[in-house]
């Protein structure tokens, strides 16, 4: 792999992952940008414990533009991109509207009431996965799909050591249904300056279930799916995807390493191969059930970047807000005020019918 690291007009730093050493990125990015946002607040909710992010700057970032105008193209004569060069592999680069930055260029004052206010610390980065403007995850090549994998690497690699990262997150929305602004196939990476609750509540659990147990929690649920079989969609010898017991979406299915990692910089050459197979029959699969392409939320569950990492494993949740050919399943009253699901697919249903596609 080759990395080439360079800077848009607006200062921002761009990665170019490539397969070929001899692979030109000498283009340079001629747009008149205007300045880069400040870091949104970060307020603290304290009847949740949680911070979030205000980041009003947001509104005015680019939403579904025409197929001639995309922003994740390569440039073209009369489209000058985020991307200089004219064709590439892999390229990340720094978000133009972030949740998260370094640019501390904004005023962060008490609001009053019981609300701490502090800047946003941090960085959001955008991946595009493809040149291709029509492609999906699902349709990458093997290679493509390793060549992502390192540039996830990389990137969780760098952003861990940025002074105030504490968690790296790295995920793909993909469809209108879901509320994507780009239909380009792409993903995106967030170093947040706090753990995040969904993580929080996992290693809490982890901690428990060690304390009361002595075992690895993330461990014996693979092991339980792997051994009751009703749940699994498919696996090979580094991989094993399956339905949780209690999923939460219509369609929702973990990948497991088959075994204990902390975050995607531990896997191995043989491991990374074995994925992308693995996955993208699993999105096709998805893609099969209803004859439509399925939105979804693909979202790598990585150890924090100091705390709980001897608890946490790898791996990652992909599902579907689809439940049926013309039906979503929108989070309403109770999910949305209680935060408690209720579900309409039985997931051993929805495991026989996932697997049906193969």
């Amino acid at each position: 792999m080759k990395r080439t690291v360079t800077r848009l007009a607006d200062g921002r730093e761009l990665f170019y992952f490539d397969r070929r050493e001899d692979a030109d990125r000498s283009a340079v990015d001629t747009r008149d940008l205007p300045p880069r946002p400040p870091a949104s607040e970060l307020r603290y909710d304290p009847v949740m414990d949680e911070w979030i992010a205000i980041a009003g700057h947001r509104q005015g970032r680019t939403f579904l533009p025409p197929s001639d105008q995309c922003p994740l193209c390569a440039t073209r004569p009369g489209n000058a991109t985020e991307i200089p060069a004219s064709d590439y592999d892999v390229v990340v680069f720094e978000n133009r509207f972030p949740s998260f930055s370094f640019n501390l260029t904004g005023t962060y004052e008490d609001v009053g009431g019981l609300s701490e206010v502090r800047p946003g610390v941090g960085r959001c980065e955008v991946v595009s996965f493809t040149s291709d403007h029509d492609s999906s995850f699902s349709r990458l090549s093997p290679e493509q799909v390793d060549l992502v994998l390192l540039a996830l690497a990389d990137r969780t690699e760098d952003l861990s050591a940025m002074p105030g990262v504490e968690q790296v997150f790295c995920f793909e929305n993909r469809g209108a249904e879901i509320g994507i602004t780009l239909p380009h196939p792409h993903g995106q990476i967030y170093a947040y300056p706090y753990v995040t609750p969904r993580t929080r509540q996992m290693l809490a659990s982890a901690a428990r279930y060690r304390e009361r147990t002595g075992g690895d929690l993330f461990t014996d649920v693979l092991e339980a799916e792997r051994k009751a079989e009703t749940r699994v969609v498919a696996a090979n010898e580094h991989w094993t995807a399956f339905v949780p017991a209690a999923a939460r979406w219509p369609f929702e299915v973990h990948l497991y390493l088959n075994r204990k990692a902390a975050d995607l910089r531990e896997l191995t050459g043989e491991e990374r191969a074995a994925f992308g197979p693995l996955y993208t029959d699993v999105l096709r699969r998805l893609d099969g059930l209803f004859g439509v392409s399925m939105p979804y939320i693909s979202a790598w569950h990585q150890a924090p970047v100091r705390t709980g990492r001897d608890l946490a494993y790898l791996h990652l949740q992909l599902f579907s807000i689809r439940r049926a050919a013309q039906k979503l399943k929108y989070l309403a009253g109770s999910e949305s005020a209680m935060g408690a699901f209720v579900n309409d697919v039985l997931p051993e249903e929805a495991a026989r019918m996932l697997r049906d596609q193969g």
